[in-house]
């Protein structure tokens, strides 16, 4: 008697399917059945077709099925200042810039300017996202930036940044004092009542996060590590991305960051560090010993001249490594096949050395090893996993002719390729739009409210046509 078959939601039917698994399975043709939020059945078309009869079949014949993708840290708050703020490094870009752009930020701008990144993001196969917000930091505010994304369909965390006090360190480097805008005891009450709001479990959780460990205070780091953990999340912050972070932190404090997290038991596989660029050999150690998540952003990195990330030794060493945008306003574009390729390249121009990294390195950073980071359990294709999926046209002339899909995926796909993209389960984007978000009415209020957000926070001086 045949077997009768079983009922899926999705049939994505005889794709190039790369699953990420645990034994990295790879099927030409391929097809993944979905049932509910997780997927059901993975493997050789003609094998789980025979098994599977579905209430919708996506044909993936000439297109790729991967996992979705984990932006490990972006600023979505940051949107309406895309394209500005040239030929800076960091600590002029945040001072000149940023910072000023920041606290004129109001609260419905950061609910639109994250739903743009949001929209952004889906369209090019991001299905979590990790969003550093600190422009505002009141309870609404951050509360109706993570309802934002959830309702444009994404996965993740909104990690809110907790600044506190200003630091001798803050005051020497110039820190404005705007940004001081709440107590030590004020910013940990405020992160409590957000992650009580969207605790661990929620499509999109809040995370306690310090903005910055050179000019944190070490109370409110403290304060917030202890928070994440009576929780049970995770917590994250900026960590060595400048070359005088950790030299004005050792000045100040007589031990580097990463050394003081460990040294104080602070540093657990809670720790989510953005950048950590400039880490000595023993932070490196001490990183990767803990089995802290650590996010590579190659785009912001190479923009601000800021440095590259020590890839090989921090993964030989343990930590759990992701890739990142670092938003529009750094990174410029929320594409990981572009986070991907720029990742592969500073390696190589760093060691010289073409063979540092390679394609299947980085699709793992960008799915499966950013889960891990992210703590979603998504980043593969397998029984069991969450329905966080993408599918990539491969038939167009600069993926063809096509040799090995994952180099194709690599190196010359881009996010405009993806075709469709599926979070939980739901379709959240296909045929050009996405599916929860009124494109044109966002299109049309961001680019109202970022001429006028520009203009308030004094920066109109920066979209001179053509500069000199």
């Amino acid at each position: 008697m045949a077997e009768t078959r079983r009922s899926c939601d999705l049939l994505f039917s005889r794709g190039h399917v790369l699953t990420v698994d645990d034994r990295r399975e790879v099927y030409e043709n391929g097809s993944v059945a979905v049932v509910g939020g997780r997927v059901a059945d993975v493997g050789p078309a003609d094998e789980v077709e025979a098994a599977w009869t579905a209430a919708r079949t996506v044909d993936c014949r000439g297109k790729a099925v991967v996992p979705g993708f984990t932006d490990g840290h972006s600023h979505l708050f940051q949107a309406f200042a895309r394209g500005l703020g040239e030929g800076r490094s960091i600590w002029p870009w945040l001072c000149d810039f940023m910072w000023p752009y920041a606290i004129a930020v109001d609260p419905d701008d950061a609910r639109v300017a994250a739903t743009l990144g949001a929209v952004e993001a889906l369209r090019s196969g991001i299905t979590t996202v990790i969003d550093h917000h600190y422009a505002p930091t009141d309870a609404e505010t951050v509360l109706s930036v993570a309802e934002a994304l959830e309702r444009a369909g994404l996965r993740g965390a909104v990690a809110r940044g907790m600044v506190g006090p200003r630091t001798a360190v803050a005051e020497a480097r110039g820190l404005p004092t705007a940004l001081f805008r709440h107590s030590l005891a004020e910013e940990l009450e405020l992160t409590r009542a957000c992650v009580r709001a969207r605790p661990p479990g929620s499509r999109v959780t809040v995370w306690p996060a310090p903005l910055n460990l050179s000019y944190a205070d070490q109370d409110l780091v403290r304060g917030a590590v202890e928070l994440a953990a009576g929780a049970g999340t995770r917590w994250h912050t900026h960590c060595s991305e400048g070359r005088k972070d950790p030299e004005s932190y050792l000045d100040a404090y007589g031990v580097r960051p990463v050394g003081w997290l460990a040294r104080e038991g602070l540093l657990d596989g809670r720790a989510t560090l953005a950048h950590a660029i400039w880490l000595d050999d023993e932070e490196i150690e001490l990183a990767g010993g803990s089995g802290a998540g650590v996010c590579h952003n190659p785009a912001s990195n190479a923009y601000l001249a800021s440095g590259v990330m020590p890839l090989r030794s921090l993964r030989e060493a343990g930590a759990v490594v992701a890739l990142g945008t670092d938003g529009p306003s750094a990174g410029h574009r929320q594409d990981m096949f572009e986070a991907m390729k720029l990742t592969l390249f500073a390696q190589r121009q760093e060691t010289l050395d073409p063979a540092v990294a390679r394609c299947e390195e980085a699709l793992e950073l960008a799915t499966r090893e950013g889960a891990r980071y992210a703590g979603t359990g998504a980043g593969v294709l397998a029984p069991g996993a969450p329905a966080d999926l993408v599918v990539v046209a491969l038939d167009r002339p600069h993926l063809r002719p096509l040799h090995r899909a994952v180099a194709a995926l690599v190196y010359s796909a881009r996010g405009s390729d993806v075709e469709m993209t599926v979070v939980d389960g739901r379709v959240v984007f296909e045929d050009g739009r996405c599916t929860y978000v009124d494109e044109d009415a966002l299109l049309a209020e961001a680019q109202e409210r970022a001429e006028r957000l520009v203009e308030r926070a004094g920066l109109a001086k920066l979209t001179v046509p053509w500069q000199h």
